[in-house]
């Protein structure tokens, strides 16, 4: 028998883009060739994809760190990198991603069958890219980005119309049997049922819904007694509940003491549970209720404005009904309930450029600016994107080196070679 798993933490990280190529033509009869270098792949992301035939998150008990493929750095002769496989992970539908440090949602499987979690790092532009009339042997690229990084929560929420909530051994799974082409397994002992079941039923006219067989639910399972703590989640969804009873009293409980036993737990887990409606299954209709019993129930039902069925869902008398009444009820409610994103990242500190130190000096009429800061700062500038262009200007302007090359003496005109990138500085 299948383990059922609804909860899980897995780490993914995305692929991360290759470098750009420094790389110079090299031919015979080819005098002076310029640069080549080709662009670093694209690393790959971690796509989340709905497969409707699983249910359960079972197969993350084993692996839990999900790696995609990084980009293949840049070549010579302008070839680029080969971009970084996707890596594909299914999930249940319902799945719900959460960041796992806050609890938060990051994102609903039931709004979309594909979600990229982690995002694949850019691949860099090889020296190809940074050839200028003024710079014509660029000895420096782009690198690759880092793909993203994330730890994060899987949890199931079930997608189903109508939940079937009741004590153990009340006759939830014979009903969802006779209604649904659900077959889960039925015996006369508690706890018969280990995982949530769905099945759908098909009234025929276009007119069907999903129903789920919540099992395990007793006194106490908002604090962990039973089964009932490892499903309640799967509950959230549900538009409306049909609470199936014993009303013939079999075990020998009191129908309406069980009622009021399992509302108090859905109040404990989430007080907004007990304003959607609720179908009362009187079962066990067969084995004789008392008329003493139904003018109590009746009563009861009346006074929480619940709609009463009697039935026998073992010999299939009355099921017929309470699908019928399931079904005009759900086109007055409003639909399955989504998760609307909670989470948003940090945003990432900014660096702090001022007052980093440079070396300034003069050769050969050339001045050069140097600095460990400054060489990594220039390995990320796109200095074919404008944006990019106007960044590296305020950062020469903000950390003082601007001010720097003037108290060194450069004037309006003169060349300026910051690691291959050679410019004339315009005061």
């Amino acid at each position: 028998m299948s383990t059922f798993v609804d909860k899980t933490d897995i780490f993914v990280k995305a692929g991360n883009g290759g470098n750009g190529s420094v790389s110079f033509r090299r031919e015979k009869y080819v005098a002076k060739g310029g640069p080549d270098g080709g662009d670093g792949g694209h690393g790959g992301s971690v796509v989340f994809v709905v497969d409707r035939g699983e249910n359960t998150l079972v197969k993350f008990r084993y692996k839990r760190k999900f790696i995609a493929e990084n980009g293949e750095d840049g070549k010579g002769k302008k070839c680029h990198g080969k971009n970084g496989e996707d890596l594909i992970i299914t999930v249940p539908p319902g799945t719900l991603v959460r960041d796992k440090e806050s609890g938060k949602v990051i994102f609903d499987m039931s709004k979309a069958d594909r979600f990229v979690a982690a995002k694949g790092g850019r691949g860099g532009w090889g020296n190809v890219h940074f050839a200028t009339p003024t710079r014509q042997i660029p000895r420096f690229a782009n690198p690759g980005t880092t793909g993203e990084a994330k730890d994060l929560t899987l949890e199931i929420k079930m997608l189903a119309d109508v939940g079937l909530i009741g004590f153990p051994s009340v006759g939830k799974s014979t009903l969802i049997s006779r209604a649904s082409s659900a077959r889960p397994k039925i015996a006369g002992y508690h706890f018969t049922t280990l995982s949530p079941v769905l099945g759908v039923v098909n009234l025929g006219e276009e007119r069907q819904f999903v129903m789920a067989d919540l099992p395990g639910l007793i006194e106490g399972a908002s604090e962990g007694a039973g089964l009932g703590h490892q499903f309640l989640r799967h509950i959230d969804r549900c538009r409306l509940f049909i609470h199936v009873i014993d009303a013939a009293g079999s075990e020998g409980r009191d129908p309406i003491e069980d009622l009021k036993a399992i509302n108090a737990e859905l109040e404990k887990y989430d007080p907004e549970l007990l304003l959607r409606p609720q179908i009362i299954a009187a079962n066990k209709e067969d084995l004789g209720i008392s008329r003493e019993r139904k003018e109590q129930l009746e009563a009861y039902c009346r006074e929480k404005n619940y709609d009463l069925f009697y039935l026998s869902a073992q010999s299939n008398i009355g099921v017929q009904e309470v699908m019928e009444r399931c079904a005009a009820l759900l086109n007055t409610l409003p639909p399955l309930k989504e998760y609307e994103c909670e989470y948003f990242p940090p945003e990432k500190e900014k660096e702090d450029y001022s007052g980093k130190r440079v070396r300034i000096y003069q050769e050969n009429g050339v001045w050069f600016v140097e600095g460990e800061w400054l060489l990594q700062f220039i390995r990320k500038i796109d200095f074919a994107d404008r944006e990019s262009l106007r960044f590296f200007q305020k950062v020469m302007k903000d950390s003082g080196v601007e001010e720097a090359m003037q108290n060194a003496g450069v004037k309006d005109g003169d060349t300026v070679d910051i690691y291959g990138l050679e410019f004339d500085y315009v005061y």
